[in-house]
This record gives C-alpha cells, sequence and structure tokens, in this order.
C-alpha cells in the first residue's frame, strides 16, 4: 500500500449556512454539509453521487475555498484551508480547477473567449502576454477547440453548448490546478454531446495525472472514468466504495435505490416493478434522529434507525456503508 500523503483528506467537515428571519431572528442552520470524512490520492478519479438537496455542490464548493467550514478541516498538501491567509486561499484557488454544471451562466456573455480564458491568469499574476497566449492555446487545443484563433474572438452566444462547455473546462484547465472539481458538467447537454464530454475529461485526468472530484446524481455516468463512489444522502456520505464493486454489490438500501432507479433500456424490463422508496429527502434545517433515510427506507428499524446515527460498517473488504443492517 502506498504510503503518499494524500492530496487532500477532509475531517468531520461540517458546512452550515445559518437562516434569519427579517435579517435579525436566527431560524437555525441549514446542514448542507454535516459531517464528512475521506480521502483522495493524487491522480485519484472519483465520484460524489446523490440526489438534487443532498450537499453535493456545497462540498464541493468547500472543497474549492468558496465557502468556509463551519467546523471540521479541509487538508490540501499538508495545510489546512482553514488556517490559509487572504494570498495563500488565493493560490489554493488557483491550484484548483473548477467545471460548473451550466455552462450558459458560467461565461460572462460580454467577454469573448479570450478574455475569459486570460481573466484568471492576470488574477493569478500570469503578466507576459505571450505566456498568457501560449496557455490559452495550449488549454484550448487540450480540449479540441482548434486551430484557437477561430475561437478566441467569439463571444459564449455564438458557441454551442457542447463547445461553451469545453471552454469551461478550459478556464479550469489553464491555471495547470493538480485538483478538479466538475458539478454536473453534463446534466444540461444533449446525450450525444454529454459522452464526449465525460470522454475528454476522462482523457484530461490521464494525461495531466489530475485528481478529479466529479459531482452527479446520475450513476449510469461514472462507470466509466471513477475509481470509486461516495454516496451521499441529507449531508452526509452513506456509501463508499471501489466503482465496480459498488455498483455490482450496493449495501446502503438508499444505494441500491439509486440503482433501481436508473433508467433501463431493455423493453421487455418496461413493466418490472421497481420498488423505489417514495417520500422526499429530509429538511437540511431539520434533519430526523438517527439515521436520515429511516423515514423512507423499507428495512428500518424501530428504537435503533429513527434513534441512533448508524457509524460506519465494512460489510466487504474496502466497502463501507452507514446503516444498521450490518451491525
Amino acid at each position: 500500500m502506498s504510503t503518499q500523503q494524500p492530496l487532500l483528506s477532509v475531517e468531520d467537515l461540517h458546512t452550515w449556512f445559518e437562516l434569519r428571519h427579517w435579517g435579525f431572528l436566527r431560524v437555525g442552520s441549514v446542514r448542507a454539509v454535516d459531517g464528512v470524512t475521506f480521502a483522495l490520492d493524487h491522480g485519484e478519479s472519483v465520484a460524489f453521487v446523490g440526489e438534487s438537496g443532498c450537499g453535493k455542490s456545497s462540498l464541493a464548493r468547500t472543497l474549492l475555498g468558496l465557502h468556509r467550514p463551519t467546523s471540521g478541516r479541509v487538508v490540501c498538501e499538508g495545510r489546512s484551508l482553514g488556517d490559509l491567509g487572504r494570498a495563500e486561499l488565493k493560490a489554493y484557488r488557483g491550484r484548483v480547477g473548477y467545471v460548473q454544471q451550466d455552462p450558459y451562466g458560467a461565461l460572462p456573455p460580454f467577454m469573448d473567449i479570450g478574455r475569459i480564458l486570460a481573466e484568471p491568469l492576470k488574477v493569478h499574476g500570469v503578466r507576459d502576454r505571450a505566456e498568457r497566449e501560449r496557455r490559452i492555446e495550449a488549454a484550448l487545443a487540450e480540449v479540441r477547440l482548434t486551430p484557437a484563433k477561430t475561437y478566441t474572438s467569439k463571444f459564449p452566444h455564438m458557441l454551442s453548448g457542447g463547445q461553451l462547455q469545453r471552454v469551461v473546462i478550459a478556464r479550469a484547465l489553464v491555471l495547470e490546478p493538480s485538483l478538479l472539481v466538475a458539478d454536473e458538467p453534463v446534466s444540461m447537454l444533449d446525450a450525444s454531446v454529454r459522452v464526449e464530454i465525460l470522454e475528454l475529461l476522462r482523457r484530461i485526468r490521464a494525461q495531466r495525472n489530475l485528481t478529479l472530484a466529479f459531482i452527479t446524481h446520475d450513476l449510469s455516468t461514472v462507470r466509466h472514468f471513477a475509481d470509486r463512489i461516495f454516496v451521499m444522502y441529507a449531508g452526509r456520505i452513506v456509501e463508499q466504495a471501489p466503482v465496480d464493486e459498488l455498483l455490482e454489490h450496493p449495501q446502503h438500501p438508499y444505494t441500491q435505490a439509486l440503482l433501481t432507479a436508473l433508467a433501463d433500456p431493455d423493453p421487455d424490463n418496461a413493466q418490472r416493478e421497481r420498488p423505489v422508496p417514495g417520500g422526499e429527502a429530509p429538511s437540511l434545517l431539520h434533519p430526523p434522529t438517527g439515521c436520515r433515510f429511516h423515514p423512507r427506507c423499507p428495512h428500518a428499524m424501530a428504537g435503533t434507525c429513527d434513534v441512533e446515527d448508524p457509524p460506519r460498517f465494512e460489510p466487504r473488504p474496502g466497502h463501507h456503508s452507514a446503516c444498521w443492517l450490518h451491525r
């Protein structure tokens, strides 16, 4: 087993957002991320999976340094984000690339592509114009937008959705980061373009030896490029395992429900009953006691699941699940 220090480690991370009524009356906190622990190795590709509102995007923005943790630690290359000063935090953000979900809203419409890609370089002190142009051309070539001069003079409204997402990826790469956070990068694209963008991310990750954190609600997209999967529910990681292990042997009832809900292209299975748990995800302002999935879980045990928060069990080697069924 490698003794190399992980690129990024997260220790009991909580990211809460305080709510106030009329601007001064405190009514509680939204527990978007509520006790998350994991580590990412150099060159590793991981996927954070869960339905909308589970805390995936809040976790991503905390890793990017855009949200300050309420408690817990995010440690990158041995340094805690909470200990970084303003200048050090700016330098950290230059080492972490961000691919947004909506390519149409991620790019300023009043700037051409050349200015959009030059802006992060200027912000992070690359003053030499020739060096900026070299990096911009290299980033556009890497995302298959060539020749670069054809695109640098264009504005976002002149490009297709797939081309815009390639520009967003190029902007994330132009500072040569060591970690790339992709938040639902294909959810707003046509099905034919999604495969191209996923293949592009996989190729870039391999060529650059990037660590990739992929945020998605769709388990069907992660098999082809992720090494590990973290399943999130109501602000917590409820299951984690290598990708093939988790998809073939899901242990947590919530993960089993996600897999059951996947679209099946076989018409013979169209009438097959899908035992998907009903109900809605719990409020992160007032989450339920005990296991947060117990109000929807078909296997919930009264007096246990609704009272005590489950620890992390290891029902199979390297496969962890926070469920009392594995006690």
